[in-house]
């Protein structure tokens, strides 16, 4: 089989057989979406688990479920709550798509999600790999997954010398992965396979420090034979970080119950649909967007750095605390919100930290 192009690779039998047999004896187990054949349930935990580590996934999963045991609950949902629910766990996105995908299931499949890997890729958010671990843990379709993990995985094993910055030489990952499926599998075959292939680049097969000694595979992969296996996946385009640097207005409202003044983030780019303070792009024009007499009572607090996937974000709060609610006009466009209730809004990360600080007396006090 050509891997790419003027590449022949030869696919390793066995593969297949050593893995579901490794993975029944050594791979991970007793996560709480492990052995489900629902397809809701393994749905939301794949979602959560792209780019998150599982110790993070754990508790999010259990409150999303309580709060949403299946797809009509959550289609049923406030747009704002399942936010609120997800504020903390990264890549709002998803959180976004969760949503629309439970409402497409509802409204167009009568609340049952499709079961095969092309009828699943038809749904918001679910894209080809998610797809592929639904319909081979839910309904045992022969048909494999090609996340990140398993990529590396893959290139290590065959030694694949494809570009992943290619499109063509993912395609022709895509093809050798489903080539080495196991032939003939059962249900419980397809499922060890695939959790497999998870636990072996999530637990041994690591970006660095992979344990080859430890490897299932060591005594068929290519790359370890030549003596470089971590040369491999081969990505020629790396990720160029844009550093950015946002001033917050931060309005707290001390007239009654505490409040903050939050605006609703655009539907589209960094922490879209997201409660937050007024954005600016300098300090000059937080200024130029108050009244004269409050710029002198902004104070400045402490610069915080966050990261996001292709950015990094350097983040300028300024305090403005108010006696009194001011008149219409007088602030960016936004709402008040109840401290207390914070919670029930989505709020990124370094935000709602940002505001439970603003909550501990004299923590800003300056000196």
């Amino acid at each position: 089989m050509s891997g790419v192009v003027g590449q022949r690779v030869d696919l390793p039998r066995d593969f297949a057989p050593l893995l579901i047999e490794w993975q029944r004896r050594a791979g991970r187990s007793g996560m709480p979406w492990q052995g489900s054949r629902d397809p809701y349930r393994v749905w939301l935990s794949e979602v959560m688990l792209q780019q998150t580590q599982v110790s993070t996934v754990l508790g999010y999963y259990a409150q999303f479920l309580e709060r949403f045991p299946d797809v009509q609950a959550l289609a049923a949902a406030d747009a704002d709550e399942v936010m609120a629910l997800w504020s903390g766990l990264g890549y709002y996105s998803r959180a976004r798509n969760l949503h629309r995908c439970a409402q497409a299931v509802v409204e167009q499949h009568g609340g049952e999600f499709p079961s095969t890997a092309a009828g699943l890729e038809t749904l918001p958010g679910i894209g080809a790999s998610t797809a592929a671990a639904i319909a081979s843990f839910c309904f045992g379709e022969r048909v494999s997954i090609v996340d990140g993990n398993v990529r590396r995985v893959l290139t290590r094993l065959l030694a694949f010398e494809g570009d992943l910055a290619q499109t063509k030489s993912q395609r022709a990952l895509w093809a050798l992965a489903q080539a080495l499926l196991p032939d003939n599998p059962a249900a419980d075959d397809m499922t060890a396979y695939t959790q497999g292939l998870m636990d072996l680049g999530a637990t041994v097969c690591t970006r660095s420090r992979p344990a080859c000694g430890q490897c299932p595979m060591q005594g068929i992969c290519r790359g370890l034979q030549a003596g470089e296996p971590q040369r491999f996946p081969v990505k020629s385009r790396t990720l160029k970080r844009r550093h950015e640097s946002w001033w917050l207005l931060l309005v707290k409202l001390a007239d009654g119950p505490e409040r903050f003044w939050l605006q609703r983030r655009p539907a589209s780019g960094i922490w879209a649909g997201l409660y937050c303070p007024p954005v600016f792009e300098s300090e000059q024009a937080a200024h130029a967007g108050l009244p004269s007499a409050w710029v002198d009572r902004l104070v400045a607090l402490d610069a915080v750095s966050h990261s996001l996937t292709h950015r990094e974000l350097r983040l300028h709060p300024l305090l403005l605390e108010l006696a009194s609610a001011p008149m219409p006009g007088e602030l960016p466009e936004g709402r008040w919100v109840d401290a207390a209730r914070l919670g029930q809004h989505g709020l990124p990360t370094p935000v709602k930290l940002l505001l439970q600080a603003l909550q501990t007396p004299d923590l800003f006090a300056q000196t």
